[in-house]
């Protein structure tokens, strides 16, 4: 049984960079703003009504994944990615037509699957919790590193919507493929020859809690902040990072995409780093220390102009970025257990997507009227600065054994 949940995890991984392909959208923005006029807010807007839904559809997922098995959920969500790809290629000068292809069913598809590796692993692995999620979630940042170069590659080639058909297909074959191994380990199952130590006990909920019993806890409303603010900072950055590199950095578009897919390893890498020093110090530590760093790199990044250095920024903001993916499953299910953790934390994905309308939508409006994005990013730094205070202050419900040892 210990094989089985490595092949798993491995499926889980391979899943997720099929769905993390959506954070190379910023390789799309340019060639559909000059073929088709759109502004850099209309092409934006396609990228954050994927994630807007996505964090809504994981809520659904989970629900569903509690009711079906994570298998169904699975396959289900990567036809529909799959094939609201492929359905975008067909847009043409119909800006409707992205929207509702790639931007609504793709993104359904996303929330669907994006939510079963995490729910299932962190069955599959109590004595891994939170480097498990953070594994299961790295794949997602890898999808960049593979779509971006690829994409561009294709764009230059074959033009960018029937780039959107070839990736479709593969994106299709490949998740549902993954996506049939997703299956929850038997009712009662743990690792062979494994206790949970004390340490592990005392950081964990007494109790499994149910959807409700969770968002009657201001616990999990605070959570669903810190979310929020630490993931409207990263994403801002990955809905404009190929026009950023060629902006402050005067780099050429091949050069951008190669940057992009580097600064891509910094949103896998964060996910496991974080998770598992999130394991070392608490998850509340680690979320300050990312929201500090994040404050003074979002202060100083529109002053760099070395391309060597803003990639090393960029890169850092997104191990931040991708430290809260990888960090906050574990910590949902420290807070509420891991029986119930598909629905519970498929809803807190909605600060995902309320995250994606918030931060890129803020960077895109401020560059297009001031013409650069200082003034944006330097209100992203005193938002995530702010931000620090809530993984201060939080505290688990009363009654459970990491209250009363903490």
């Amino acid at each position: 049984m210990k094989s089985s949940r490595w092949g798993i995890a491995l499926a889980g991984i391979v899943l997720q960079i099929v769905l993390g392909s959506v954070y190379a959208w910023s390789v799309f923005r340019a060639p559909l703003t000059k073929q088709f006029h759109w502004t850099i807010s209309q092409v934006t807007l396609t990228f954050t009504i994927s994630i807007v839904v996505l964090g809504i559809a994981a809520l659904f997922g989970g629900l569903w994944l509690n009711k079906s098995g994570p298998r169904v959920v699975g396959v289900t969500g990567a036809l529909l990615y799959g094939a609201g790809t492929i359905l975008a290629s067909f847009s043409g000068d119909r800006l409707w037509w992205l929207y509702l292809s790639y931007g609504l069913i793709g993104g359904i598809g996303l929330g669907f699957a994006y939510i079963v590796p995490v729910a299932v692993l962190v069955k599959w692995f109590p004595d891994r919790r939170g480097l498990i999620t953070g594994i299961a979630v790295g794949g997602f940042g890898l999808g960049a590193l593979v779509t971006a170069p690829v994409a561009t590659r294709l764009i230059q080639s074959v033009g960018v919507l029937q780039t959107f058909a070839y990736l479709g297909i593969a994106y299709t074959v490949l998740g549902v493929a993954t996506a049939f191994f997703m299956k929850n380990p038997p009712t009662g199952w743990r690792p062979a020859g494994w206790t949970p130590s004390a340490k592990e006990t005392s950081q964990r909920a007494a109790v499994d809690y149910t959807l409700g019993e969770a968002l009657r806890t201001w616990q999990w409303w605070a959570l669903w902040a810190i979310l929020f603010l630490n993931s409207s900072a990263g994403i801002s950055v990955i809905s404009q990072e190929s026009p950023i590199f060629q902006e402050l950095a005067k780099v050429t578009v091949i050069v951008a995409a190669g940057m992009v897919g580097i600064v891509s390893i910094g949103n896998a890498a964060g996910r496991v780093v974080w998770a598992w020093v999130s394991d070392l110090i608490t998850r509340r530590q680690a979320f300050v220390l990312m929201f500090l760093m994040q404050a003074v790199l979002f202060w100083v990044l529109t002053s760099i102009t070395s391309a060597a250095l803003l990639t090393v920024a960029c890169f850092v903001v997104l191990m931040c970025y991708g430290g809260g993916f990888g960090t906050m499953p574990a910590f949902t299910a420290d807070y509420f257990g891991s029986k119930n953790v598909g629905p519970i934390y498929g809803l807190m994905l909605t600060a995902w997507g309320a995250a994606s309308a918030f931060g890129p939508l803020l960077v895109a409006h401020m560059r297009q009227t001031t013409g650069n994005y200082r003034e944006g990013f330097h209100v992203l730094s005193a938002i995530v600065l702010v931000s620090t205070v809530i993984p201060v202050v939080i505290r688990p419900r009363a009654g459970t054994a990491l209250e009363r040892l903490s």
